[in-house]
């Protein structure tokens, strides 16, 4: 029985696509192991997003070539999809590169790599995204849903649309088949993930449809969250904020990546008029869900860049009090607009203004969760003694150590915040 390995690069998104490539193999006779120097064959799903993704996917790769047991390395996902075959003479350590939209051909690939033969299978494409089996080797009580492939937005900096073409939404039915299987299988969250949530829909049904979407998942009974990353300012619809006010396992969490506030740079960003609509549907957002918690992710260091610009997006997290904050150096990537604009900003310049944003949020990311000590809440247990509340997804959020660790995985409990625990975390105390 040939013994695989697969190796995630990247986010959440790839995460899924690895438990694809696992629910693809799952009936044929291959054993899955976690760790790559018992495999025969190494699966290295890719991220390509930014240079450093990248130089970190190149490093892993020859670092698994090293290995004394010498598997045979398959390497698919953002990078293989980006860069093609200019990857078969760099990497002759590589056995088979294989496009994110071949992935039911892996089966065969595998055999043919064993058998001698190097694969390269890179199409274009699927209009009709298939729907597929899915195997999660890590048991954890949440789980990525991914609703779409692809982008339609030109911002000027990102590579995604070259790389994943343009936005394709799933079939509704696929999804919610897909959550169906995944609540019975014992998953408790479901976060759903795609370049752009809010645009669900709007190319297989004319029009958004993440609302009714929401609505479908959260008749599933054995889920008890629906969380929502990666949403576009403009198409945050008051429908949504009231699908979202009203339906309570639709937790009241929401993940902006606003990328600035200052217009000048947006619209060098191809992002226009994100910032003022921002605002003000993050204004919309609290007044008919007090208790939202928010996160958001910035560009610092972006071509044309000015310390006025800088400023302006401090005060915005000053007077917004967002939860949760991530920032990111701007990275000239090949063959995007922002990487041939005028005005580039010293690396120096980028570091120091993004250490000083992260530092600058800190405390008001602690200010925030000082606001519900001595609340109770509920949570979910992720591992030994750990879990999270609505407030907090996982991964990039928050935790919640609790007192007690004899609680069984994907349980829900009560428990009392009593601590703020340097500044992004909890302790509570469980209720009886």
């Amino acid at each position: 029985m040939t013994k695989i390995a697969i190796v995630t690069l990247g986010c959440p998104k790839n995460e899924v696509y690895s438990e694809y490539m696992l629910g693809v193999l799952s009936n044929s006779n291959y054993e899955f192991v976690d760790d790559p120097i018992k495999a025969e064959v190494v699966i290295v799903n890719t991220c390509s997003f930014i240079t450093s993704a990248k130089q970190e996917a190149l490093e892993t790769i020859l670092q698994l070539a090293s290995l004394k047991n010498s598997p045979y390395l398959i390497v698919t996902g953002c990078m293989v999809q980006q860069h093609g075959k200019e990857l078969i003479e760099e990497l002759p350590e590589v056995s088979a590169f294989i496009g994110t939209e071949a992935l039911t051909r892996l089966p065969d690939v595998i055999e043919k790599i064993l058998n001698g033969q190097r694969v390269f299978d890179v199409p274009g494409y699927e209009e009709i995204l298939p729907e597929l089996p899915r195997f999660a080797q890590d048991k954890k009580p949440y789980a990525y849903l991914k609703i779409s492939e692809g982008c339609n937005n030109c911002c000027t900096y990102c590579t995604i649309p070259s790389i994943k073409g343009p936005y394709r939404s799933r079939p509704m039915e696929y999804i919610v088949k897909e959550a169906r299987e995944l609540a019975e299988s014992g998953i408790k969250e479901l976060i759903l993930v795609a370049q752009d949530t809010t645009a669900y829909g709007i190319d297989i049904y004319g029009e958004y449809r993440l609302p009714t979407l929401l609505c479908s998942l959260a008749q599933i009974p054995e889920l008890y969250w629906l969380r929502i990353l990666y949403t576009y300012p403009e198409r945050i619809t008051p429908e949504l904020i009231e699908v979202m006010a009203t339906e309570p396992k639709v937790v009241p969490y929401l993940d902006i990546p606003l990328q600035h506030i200052s217009e000048d740079i947006l619209r060098r960003m191809g992002r226009p008029g994100t910032g003022t609509i921002g605002i003000k549907v993050i204004e919309d957002l609290r007044r008919s869900i007090p208790e939202l918690a928010l996160r958001s992710t910035f560009i610092v260091g972006f071509p044309g860049e000015e310390e006025k610009d800088f400023q302006l997006l401090l005060d915005f997290l000053s007077s917004t009090k967002i939860d949760w904050v991530g920032a990111f150096k701007f990275s000239p990537e090949e063959g995007t607009i922002a990487s041939e604009l005028p005005n580039q900003v010293e690396e120096e310049i980028k570091e120091e203004r993004y250490q000083l944003l992260m530092l600058y949020q800190q405390s008001i990311t602690r200010a925030c969760n000082e606001r519900w000590l001595g609340q109770k809440m509920k949570v979910l247990i992720d591992g030994k003694s750990v879990g999270r509340s609505f407030r907090q997804a996982p991964e990039v959020d928050g935790l919640i150590y609790l007192n007690k660790s004899n609680v069984p995985l994907g349980s829900i409990v009560t428990a009392k915040l009593t601590h703020v625990y340097e500044d992004y975390d909890f302790k509570a105390e469980i209720e009886m």
